[in-house]
């Protein structure tokens, strides 16, 4: 690759993880300030000292030809069991660029959470994937108490804080 200064790179290998596309969502309820997140076994936490779960937005890997939204439906009901009213798009990013392509596409889910909960996923999938319903503020205020450690989630959780007052809330 070029340099800053013009000039070409030594040869160089690197590994890089092909992932892809992929989607995520915080789930939200504003008429009644509720939060959906799931919990699953993570296998990058099977050495972490509290625990191997991990508590994050809803998410999903593009299959070919899908739209991203597409792909965010279908995981928001094979995951949680929830049609969103709505969807608002937050950001892109790479999820780690110095080892996967993977990019992903964040969003914010709309739905009543007042009934939700329960124990999803796909058995073809070996999914074992509980959704939990919280109350707004007891998610917000602990965002940095380590309970949420992963980016999408703590972005789409920053995401939510900055913008939960333009999401239909009554007056």
């Amino acid at each position: 690759h070029r340099l800053f200064n013009g000039a070409w790179s030594a040869p160089v290998t690197r590994e890089l993880f092909v992932r892809g596309r992929a989607v995520a969502a915080v789930i939200y309820d504003p008429q009644h300030r509720l939060i959906g997140l799931v919990e699953q076994f993570r296998i990058g936490l099977v050495n972490d000292v509290s625990r191997p779960w991990c508590k994050e937005v809803v998410a999903g890997m593009a299959e070919k030809g899908e739209s991203d939204e597409d792909v965010m439906r279908r995981e928001l009901w094979e995951e949680a069991g929830i049609k969103p009213q709505e969807l608002r798009r937050i950001c892109d990013y790479y999820s780690s660029p110095g080892g996967t392509n993977e990019r992903l596409t964040l969003y914010c889910a709309l739905a009543d959470l007042r009934h939700a909960g329960g124990v999803f996923g796909l058995p073809e999938e070996n999914e074992d994937i509980r959704f939990s319903v919280y109350n707004e503020d007891k998610v917000l205020n602990r965002i940095y108490d380590g309970e949420y450690n992963n980016a999408a989630t703590l972005i789409c959780l920053q995401w939510l804080v900055a913008n939960k007052h333009q999401l239909g809330r009554p007056g």
